[in-house]
């Protein structure tokens, strides 16, 4: 240490005896406005997944469960070859589900964002877009059942227009109405972070990119694209967290016919097989959040919140 720097060190005890304590009291105070939120999100958030590991260890008969703690539950569940069958079948979902999800929402907000110049417009649009959510999950999913029935809509349509000669048996109770339900369903949540990011860039970066002669998809896939990442990935996060622990359009569109995670923890609750669902819900947390974990190593999404 220099002098200069121990004169300037010792120019103002007071005022450093001062400050100590101001510091101490915003930080106090910081704690204080944060702990309401913190005591929330420890009894209905953390409370809960702790409650759900805990069961997952324990055991149980036909009729009641113990407490215990045993490896059993966790060593059926990774020896039984369901288990990655059905895995496998909630990534199957997942996956197709996002691909058209990101399809589907990325043009909307892209016409949305670029291609309709009044704001009035914008909103009108956009609230357009959310008109299916004024409905419950449920009643949306269901409406696809006589639209893509044997004698529904869908094929009498196919049938009068001469496209067909009979009626398509995989419209309906099939995976093709699975991710037709689940794309209904939740491309809005990928819509949403996209438009909000592409409302965000500066319209002179695309003028830049035009006078420099960039064309259309030059732009779109080097300026646009690049600018939307963190947009197109908390889409993502909602999208493939929301499919892959939904059940119930699983079991309506498939005709239980076909299983997902979420399913598999439905039936063992149905049975009264709680310390098999917990389990079976902890590994499926897990497999989340490495997903979760893998996609913001891509992205910094802290800059869209």
């Amino acid at each position: 240490m220099t002098a200069e720097t121990e004169v300037l060190s010792d120019s103002h005890p007071a005022e450093r005896t001062e400050r100590a304590p101001r510091r101490m009291s915003r930080h106090v105070v910081g704690w204080l406005l944060a702990s309401p939120l913190t005591v929330i999100l420890a009894a209905f958030l953390i409370l809960p997944i702790i409650t759900i590991v805990v069961v997952s260890f324990w055991g149980a008969t036909e009729f009641s469960i113990y407490p215990a703690f045993q490896f059993d539950n966790y060593e059926f569940l990774f020896s039984s070859p369901v288990t990655y069958t059905v895995f496998l079948n909630t990534f199957k979902y997942a996956a197709i589900t996002w691909v058209c999800t990101l399809l589907i929402g990325f043009t909307v907000a892209y016409f949305l964002a670029f291609h309709i110049r009044s704001l009035n417009w914008q909103i009108a649009l956009f609230l357009l877009c959310t008109i299916p959510f004024w409905t419950s999950n449920i009643i949306r999913m269901i409406s696809w059942i006589p639209f893509l029935g044997r004698n529904g809509i869908g094929n009498t349509a196919l049938i009068n227009a001469g496209i067909i000669d009979e009626p398509l048996e995989w419209l309906l109770y099939s995976d093709f109405a699975v991710i037709l339900a689940f794309v209904h369903l939740y491309t809005l949540f990928m819509v949403v972070p996209i438009f909000n990011s592409m409302m965000r860039i500066d319209r002179s970066l695309l003028e830049a990119a035009r006078d420099n002669g960039a064309s259309g998809w030059q732009t779109l896939w080097n300026v646009v694209i690049p600018l939307c990442k963190p947009g197109i990935m908390i889409g993502t996060i909602f999208v493939i967290t929301l499919v892959m622990g939904d059940f119930i359009t699983v079991r309506f569109m498939s005709g239980s016919q076909s299983a997902n995670v979420g399913r598999l923890i439905s039936n063992d609750i149905g049975l009264l097989q709680y310390p098999s669902a917990a389990a079976t819900a902890v590994v499926l947390l897990c497999t989340v959040l490495l997903v979760i974990a893998i996609l913001m190593r891509f992205v910094d999404i802290r800059k869209e919140l």
